[in-house]
C-alpha cells in the first residue's frame, strides 16, 4: 500500500519531469550561486531543439565533463598524511605470505600504493558501486577536517571512513559517481604496468559514462574490449518486459603491449622417417585473393617427382609466386599428395615447422585470442551466492561475483608471478579466484585486496553471524578457501599405474593443461600434452608451495607527530632534535611498514627479525634494508649493521645512545659500507 504525501504537488519536479521526457539530451547537472551541484536543463540543448535555425550558444566541441570534475582531478593529486600499519593478528602467515589485504578508503590506499607499486600490477580487476539509487559511494574531500566533516553530514564510520548513500533523488547522482570513480582511476593506471590491464565491472546504469571516463584516463586508443557477463537467467517481473540479464566488464589496457589469450586447441604435428627430429604441420596453400589481385600467384603446379599438375583456382591464387616454387620446394616445404600415406589430401599443402612456430610464438605458442564470449563454465550471480555461503555457512554478502569469473580473466591476461589487485574487493572474490588459479597451474600470482570496512546493517544475516564490517567477512573467506584449496590438492594426485604407464607430473585440476606419462618398463617420458586431461585424482601437487596467507594492513594517520614528510626530508641533521617525533601508540613494525612505503619497498617483501646487543634490527628482502628504532643505540650496533652492507639502513633521530655514537655515526659507515642510504625517522 502506498503512503500518502500529505503535501500539495511540487509543481518545479513536475515540470523538470516533463522537460526530462521531452528533451532527454537537455537534462544535466549544475553548480549554482552557492557552489552547489544541482539538476538543470542546458538552456542551450533546449533552445536548439525547439528551434528551426540555429540557435548562437556555447562553443562547440566534443568532450566529457560534469560539476567538479577538476576538483577531482586535484583530488587525485593531492597529498595525504596516512599510513599503513600491520596487524599480525588477523593475518594467515604474516611472515611468509607475499599477499595483501589492506583496510581503508581506497582513494588513500591508492595514494599510499602509487610509489611503491607504480607501473608492478598486471592486472586490476574492479566491481565498483554500479550507481542504482541505492548504492554507497565515497564522499571524498580532504580539505575538510574531521570535526567539519561531522557537522556537514554525519556520515562516518568508527574507523573514520567517508561514505554517504546516493539516491536518484540527488540532484548530483551522476555528478557524485563520477567523481568517486575518476581519481581512483587515474592512480589506477600508473600502477598498471605496461603490459596490464584493467577490468572494470558494471551495469546499465553508468556503463556509458565509464567508458566515455576510461577512454580520457587511459585513452580511446587502448580500450580493449567489453565482456558481456550473464549474471542471470531471465525475469518475468521487469520494467518494459525486457529481463537485463547481463552486466559488462570493460576492458583497458595500460599500453598497446597488452596481449590476451588462452591454451587453444593443440595443432597437429606429424613426425616422418625424412624429418625424424623435426616435427611439422600442414597448411592451406591457397589465399582468399584473386588471379587479378596475385598474377605471379595464378600459375599450374607441377609436382617435380611425378609430373602431376595441379591447376590454381582464379578466385583462390597460391600463396607462393611461380618465381618462389623452387625455394620452397627445395626448402621442404611444399607436400604433395600421396607424399605421405597419412595425410589425406587432395592438392599441395605448406609445411611449417613446429620449432618454428615455438620460436615466433614465444611464450604464447599454444594459446590463442580471446573471445569476448565467456566459456559455459564461467558462474552467474546465483553461483557467486552459493559459493560464498557455502565456505561462511550464511549468505553475508549480496551478489558477489563467482570466482570462476575472475579466475577466467586472470588466466588470460597474467602469468605466475604477477600482482594482482582489487580495490573494491567486497568479500574478497579476487583473492579467492587468484589462489583457486596458482592451485590449478602451479603460478604465484600475489593479490593485493583494498576494501573500506564499511559497517554491517544490524539486520543482516552479516551482522547476525558476527561480521560487523565487510573486511570481516573478506578475511574470513580467504582464510576458509585457502584451507579448502590446500584439502582438495592433497586429497588428489597421488601416482597411480594405467596401462603401464605412471603419472609423472600434471596439472592440478581437471582444467590444468599439461599432462606426462612415463613407461614403468623404460623410463621413457611417452606423453606430453598441453590438452591432456587425466582424472582429478591423478593431480598432484605440493600444496605447501602454494600460498594461501596474507598480510593485513590497516590504514591509519601518519607516525610521525603532525608531520608530512617524503623520503627527501630525511637528514642526519635530525639527529640533533632533541623532540622524539613519533606518536606514543606506534611499534616498531608501524615505523618499518611506513619507511617502506617512503621508500617504495614492496610491503609483501620478507621481513625478519633479529637482535644486535640485545637490540631489535629488522632486515627486508636480504640485506636491502635494515632498520633499528630501538633507544640508546651503540657504536657496536651500528658497526655490526654497517658491515652487512645495507642499501639502505634508517633508524629513530632518538636512538643514539650518547654524542659521541651521533659523532662516529658517518665515519663508522665510510669505513665498512660508504654506499649505504643512511636515514633517520
Amino acid at each position: 500500500m502506498d503512503k500518502m504525501r500529505m503535501q500539495t504537488v511540487n509543481k518545479a519536479d513536475e515540470n523538470y519531469k516533463k522537460l526530462a521526457e521531452m528533451f532527454p539530451n537537455a537534462v544535466t547537472e549544475a553548480i549554482d550561486e552557492n557552489g552547489e551541484v544541482v539538476r538543470a536543463i542546458d538552456k542551450d540543448v533546449l533552445m536548439q531543439e525547439i528551434n528551426t535555425r540555429v540557435v548562437d550558444g556555447k562553443e562547440e566541441r566534443y568532450q566529457f565533463t560534469w560539476p567538479d570534475k577538476k576538483k577531482s582531478v586535484l583530488l587525485a593529486n593531492a597529498p595525504i598524511n596516512k599510513t599503513l600499519r600491520p596487524c599480525r593478528e588477523e593475518s594467515v602467515d604474516f611472515d611468509n605470505t607475499e599477499n595483501l589485504y589492506i583496510e581503508g578508503d581506497n582513494l588513500e590506499v591508492l595514494k599510499l600504493l602509487q610509489e611503491t607499486y607504480l607501473g608492478k600490477i598486471k592486472m586490476i580487476y574492479i566491481d565498483p558501486p554500479y550507481n542504482t539509487g541505492n548504492d554507497f559511494v565515497y564522499e571524498d574531500d580532504f580539505a575538510q577536517s574531521t570535526d567539519e566533516y561531522l557537522a556537514n553530514s554525519g556520515q562516518f564510520d568508527e574507523d573514520g571512513n567517508r561514505m554517504v548513500q546516493n539516491t536518484e533523488s540527488n540532484g548530483r547522482f551522476h555528478t557524485d559517481w563520477l567523481n568517486m570513480i575518476y581519481p581512483r582511476l587515474k592512480i589506477a593506471k600508473d600502477l598498471l604496468a605496461d603490459t596490464g590491464a584493467i577490468f572494470i565491472s558494471i551495469d546499465d546504469n553508468e556503463v556509458g559514462n565509464l567508458q566515455k571516463l576510461c577512454d580520457e584516463v587511459f585513452g580511446e586508443s587502448n580500450y580493449v574490449a567489453t565482456f558481456p557477463w550473464r549474471k542471470r537467467t531471465a525475469k518475468s517481473d521487469v520494467p518494459f518486459g525486457v529481463s537485463q540479464d547481463y552486466e559488462w566488464i570493460i576492458c583497458y589496457s595500460k599500453t598497446n603491449t597488452f596481449i590476451a589469450s588462452v591454451e587453444g586447441k593443440e595443432r597437429k604435428y606429424f613426425v616422418s622417417d625424412d624429418y625424424p627430429n623435426k616435427p611439422w604441420r600442414i597448411h592451406d596453400l591457397t589465399t582468399q585473393r584473386t588471379a587479378s589481385e596475385r598474377p605471379n600467384s595464378y600459375f599450374t603446379i607441377i609436382n617435380p617427382k611425378n609430373g602431376d599438375e595441379y591447376p590454381c583456382n582464379p578466385n583462390a591464387t597460391w600463396r607462393i609466386t611461380k618465381e618462389t616454387f623452387d625455394d620452397y620446394y627445395k626448402a621442404g616445404r611444399l607436400v604433395f599428395p600421396g607424399d605421405y600415406p597419412f595425410l589425406n589430401i587432395s592438392k599441395p599443402v605448406l609445411r611449417y615447422w613446429k620449432e618454428d612456430d615455438m620460436k615466433k610464438a614465444g611464450d604464447s605458442f599454444g594459446r590463442v585470442a580471446v573471445s569476448t564470449k565467456f566459456p559455459d563454465n564461467i558462474g552467474m550471480s546465483q553461483d557467486g551466492t552459493k559459493e560464498i555461503t557455502d565456505l561462511l555457512k550464511s549468505k553475508v554478502f549480496n551478489f558477489p561475483k563467482p570466482s570462476s569469473l575472475i579466475k577466467f580473466l586472470a588466466s588470460v591476461h597474467t602469468s605466475s608471478d604477477d600482482f594482482i589487485m582489487d580495490f573494491f574487493s567486497g568479500s574478497a572474490t579476487t583473492a579467492h579466484a587468484v589462489m583457486k588459479l596458482n592451485a590449478e597451474d602451479g603460478g604465484h600470482r600475489k593479490f593485493i585486496m583494498v576494501q573500506l570496512p564499511e559497517e554491517t546493517a544490524e539486520k543482516s544475516e552479516a551482522y547476525k553471524a558476527g561480521y560487523k564490517n565487510i573486511c570481516e567477512i573478506g578475511k574470513e573467506r580467504i582464510r576458509r578457501a585457502g584451507k579448502r584449496i590446500v584439502e582438495e590438492l592433497s586429497n588428489c594426485g597421488k601416482e597411480r599405474q594405467i596401462e603401464g604407464m605412471t603419472l609423472l607430473s600434471a596439472g592440478v585440476a581437471p582444467s590444468s593443461r599439461h599432462v606426462e606419462w612415463i613407461d614403468n618398463t623404460t623410463g621413457e617420458i611417452k606423453a606430453e600434452s598441453r590438452n591432456a586431461h587425466a582424472p582429478e585424482d591423478y593431480y598432484k601437487y605440493n600444496s605447501e608451495k602454494l600460498d594461501i596467507g596474507f598480510r593485513v594492513l590497516k590504514c591509519d594517520s601518519s607516525n610521525m607527530k603532525e608531520v608530512y614528510y617524503t623520503p627527501d626530508d630525511y637528514e642526519m641533521s635530525l639527529f640533533d632534535s632533541l623532540e622524539d617525533n613519533i606518536k606514543g601508540d606506534r611499534t616498531p613494525e608501524d615505523l618499518l611498514f611506513q619507511v617502506m612505503l617512503d621508500l617504495g619497498i614492496l610491503l609483501s617483501s620478507k621481513i625478519e627479525e633479529t637482535a644486535i646487543s640485545g637490540k631489535k634490527v629488522f632486515k627486508v628482502d636480504g640485506n636491502y634494508l635494515i632498520a633499528c628504532f630501538d633507544e640508546n643505540v651503540t657504536e657496536d650496533v651500528i658497526t655490526e649493521i654497517a658491515k652487512q652492507k645495507p642499501y639502505y639502513f634508517v633508524m629513530r633521530d632518538s636512538s643514539m645512545a650518547n654524542d659521541s655514537v651521533a659523532t662516529n655515526f658517518d665515519q663508522i659507515f665510510a669505513s665498512y659500507s660508504p654506499d649505504t642510504i643512511r636515514k633517520v625517522i
